[in-house]
């Protein structure tokens, strides 16, 4: 998930896509007046906010609701997205799915702090030792 006003990602593993899976991790980390922006994926269907989406199936990617000339129900920041992720374990040509979760950690860290202070890692480093 990608905050549109806050530019804040949450990036998890989760074990599957089910909406029973899914759409925990998405109330858990979203205000629940939150506007989501989503594809036809039926698994987002029982989350419990305001949604809109974009049907990829009939060749639609972004959509202006409103009239205001904006394009503003699109996925594209969230799909654009995991281009970093892709980027941080293409050297790798892949990882082991157990270590996955810590690459994807590292991701979310990236783009959250965009420059990683002295300060943030001390704070890992004691979160690690504890």
């Amino acid at each position: 998930m990608i905050g549109r006003e806050t530019r804040q990602v949450r990036i998890r593993v989760l074990k599957n896509t089910q909406g029973s899976t899914l759409c925990p991790f998405v109330e858990r980390f979203t205000r629940p007046d939150a506007t989501l922006y989503t594809d036809e994926y039926d698994s987002y269907n029982h989350l419990q906010r305001v949604r809109h989406t974009v049907c990829h199936g009939k060749n639609e990617y972004a959509r202006d609701d409103d009239g205001d000339g904006i394009r503003e129900v699109h996925v594209n920041s969230n799909e654009g997205g995991w281009t970093g992720l892709r980027n941080l374990i293409r050297p790798y040509r892949g990882v082991h799915k157990a270590y996955l979760s810590g690459y994807v950690a590292i991701q979310e860290l990236a783009v959250n702090h965009k420059c990683v202070s002295p300060n943030i890692v001390s704070n890992l480093v004691r979160l690690h030792l504890s």
